[in-house]
């Protein structure tokens, strides 16, 4: 059994846990949405304490294989690739250490010819030394094809099914492996198989009715927590943001509704993690930290080489396949392109700072492989 099966039978069968989300993410009155925030808070002051896990993400490539109508890196879109070689990786992640973090998120777009099994191995193989928590976020794979990867250094596998709605995704993925909504469904698990620790999924709001997609991810986060106990979960709640190829969101989601829905996360699954990424404005992202927020990325940049230009001596673009030298414009930027607009451009610094000033100790590091015995 998978999650499939669930999934595919949530409209006429939901656990007691579901139910209760349910209730939870139902139209609240301000007293009643105030009495959610207060419980939401003790339970993440009592299981996290008054921390705040900082992370980044170190994208090595936007080629990508997939047309996905809302994603930058989409295929069809004239962008500016690069693929970082493994010396380019290691200098954007020394930029980032030397800024403190030694948890990042290596992401890529999908394209097997440019992201393969073993360059990633590499990759993180090469940081392992420095860095206490590699994660990555590329294209499903085999079990097989994650368990080097794992062998070589990396703990966590982040994936987002982006929409649980089944003719929503056909329509959002006109061609590409990324059209198999199965397949990515059942990531997760097959990353637990192989023998990541750390497990992150996530729906991305804007391409279906939130209710229905929040529904579905309570689900899949219950589905996790009994099938692969021995990982951390995690869940994240993106917003859609603009992107090359100018897609809009089909669907709106509130600020008073996403915070809601960490709340009412947070109550239901007092244990898992709730990422929130610079797509949020800084604003926004400060008041949710008293909320359920256990872990945020800062200073982040969405190309490939965004810290330090790394990259730029082979840009190119993809045209019908093929790979073309690029004609600049006046006055472009010669800097890969990125996946997404950041909304919260504040550095680090200024981000851990606003959490002291907030009561909240900024960890850059929260284990060690040594403690493991390893």
């Amino acid at each position: 059994m998978s999650f499939v099966e669930t999934l595919d039978g949530l409209a006429l069968k939901k656990s007691a846990l579901v139910h209760r989300f349910e209730h939870l993410i139902a139209s609240k009155s301000d007293q009643e949405l105030e009495t959610m925030a207060r419980k939401s808070r003790a339970l993440t002051l009592q299981n996290f304490g008054r921390t705040m896990r900082l992370f980044a993400p170190l994208y090595l490539s936007n080629e990508c294989i997939n047309n996905c109508r809302y994603c930058g890196f989409s295929r069809d879109n004239p962008i500016l690739r690069v693929t970082l070689d493994v010396e380019e990786v290691i200098a954007e992640a020394s930029h980032l250490g030397r800024q403190g973090f030694r948890q990042i998120l290596l992401v890529a777009g999908e394209h097997p010819k440019f992201v393969s099994r073993d360059y990633l191995a590499e990759c993180v193989r090469a940081l392992e030394p420095d860095f206490s928590s590699i994660s990555i976020e590329v294209g499903p794979m085999e079990t097989s094809d994650y368990v080097p990867i794992v062998d070589a250094g990396a703990e966590g596998l982040v994936v987002y099914q982006e929409t649980y709605n089944r003719a929503v995704y056909a329509e959002m993925h006109t061609a590409g492996p990324k059209r198999d909504f199965n397949f990515r469904l059942d990531c997760a698990e097959r990353g637990y198989r192989a023998g990541f620790r750390r497990l992150g999924i996530g729906v991305l709001f804007g391409l279906s009715p939130w209710q229905q997609e929040a529904i579905a991810l309570a689900a899949h986060l219950e589905y996790l927590l009994k099938h692969c106990w021995q990982a951390q979960i995690s869940v994240s709640l993106p917003r859609l943001r603009p992107a090359a190829g100018g897609f809009r969101p089909l669907f709106s989601l509130t600020d008073r509704v996403l915070a809601q829905l960490v709340c009412a996360l947070r109550i239901t699954f007092p244990q898992v993690g709730i990422v929130l990424s610079t797509r949020e404005r800084s604003s926004f992202r400060d008041s949710l930290v008293y909320l359920g927020v256990t872990m945020m990325s800062a200073g982040s940049h969405t190309e490939p080489g965004g810290y330090t230009r790394q990259g730029g001596g082979h840009l190119h673009r993809t045209i019908r396949g093929r790979i073309v030298a690029p004609d600049f414009q006046d006055g472009e930027d010669r800097l890969a392109t990125g996946q997404f607009e950041i909304s919260d451009e504040r550095s680090p610094a200024e981000i851990a700072e606003v959490l002291r000033r907030r009561g909240f100790e900024p960890v850059w590091k929260d284990w060690d492989q040594a403690l493991c015995g390893v």
